[in-house]
């Protein structure tokens, strides 16, 4: 892999894995559209989430602190988070069990049905027409106007129909955070609300997966290690700067413009394909 491959895939990942545009989409995609381009291992593959995991605990390193403060007992909390009260802490505490709850659902059914789902990567006109249901749901959260639930409203219910929605979210063309984001706003919950219990819920989604690759870390050649740095670098600053522009614009144009550049992005997919 050259320098300039490495780049553009981080740059590909940084840029779609919090955008709801389905990082795995472009993942597919893009390779397939360039000639002669070499389709990276598994290893880079789990270095570029890497990458876009640490932008996404960075950026929400103020709300990853109140939730593991919120574990320690009295004293503790007070002394780490100052000017909360135990309404706070106990909406804290929740929002942990919620995203546990979501996750386990998640990779229990990303454990049980892996095989089915890696198989369907190897399909770049069904990865572009399940862009087509990312930009249906986005379209349909912005006509959505009773949305006014916040962190303390969330229930068992909102983990585990989110937790189910993650699950689906491992097909290629299903943005996770789309439909993350979406189906929290079809809930009830406020745009910011859900869109920042949909990125909570990526870090240990993303963690576990990077976890299981873990050991494909370890087969990088040297001579890759230049490109690799790079690529990693490229997915971690552009995921941050993604996840500044979606929160930037979550609440003043909502998601259509994205639904529109799914629905975009899937045509083009398969003209393309067609003409080939």
């Amino acid at each position: 892999m050259t320098l300039t491959e490495a780049v553009l895939l981080g740059i590909v990942q940084g840029l779609t894995e919090p955008l709801p545009v389905s990082s795995s989409a472009h993942l597919v995609i893009v390779p397939a559209l360039i000639p002669g381009f070499r389709q990276p291992d598994v290893a880079f593959d789990v270095l570029l989430h890497l990458g876009t995991l640490m932008s996404v605990t960075f950026f929400l390193r103020r709300e990853i602190g109140e939730l593991l403060a919120s574990l320690m007992p009295g004293k503790a909390w007070d002394d780490a988070v100052p000017g909360t009260n135990a309404g706070e802490k106990a909406a804290n505490r929740r929002m942990v069990l919620w995203i546990m709850i979501a996750t386990f659902l998640t990779g229990m059914i990303g454990i049980l049905f892996q095989e089915r789902i890696e198989r369907l990567f190897e399909s770049v006109e069904m990865t572009a027409c399940m862009l087509f249901v990312t930009g249906m749901l986005l379209f349909g959260s912005d006509r959505v106007k009773k949305n006014g639930r916040r962190k303390g409203d969330m229930n068992l219910k909102d983990a585990i129909v989110l937790g189910l929605v993650q699950a689906g979210a491992l097909i290629p063309g299903i943005s996770r955070s789309g439909s993350t984001i979406s189906f929290g706003i079809f809930r009830g919950l406020e745009r910011e609300t859900a869109a920042r219990f949909s990125f909570l819920l990526s870090i240990p989604a993303i963690g576990g997966a990077v976890i299981l690759k873990s050991a494909d870390l370890m087969r990088f050649p040297a001579g890759d290690l230049p490109a690799l740095g790079a690529g990693f670098l490229a997915a971690a600053v552009t995921g941050f700067l993604s996840l500044k522009l979606l929160f930037a614009m979550i609440n003043k144009t909502g998601l259509a413009p994205f639904a529109w550049y799914c629905w975009l992005v899937g045509s083009a997919t398969l003209i393309i394909r067609g003409m080939g």
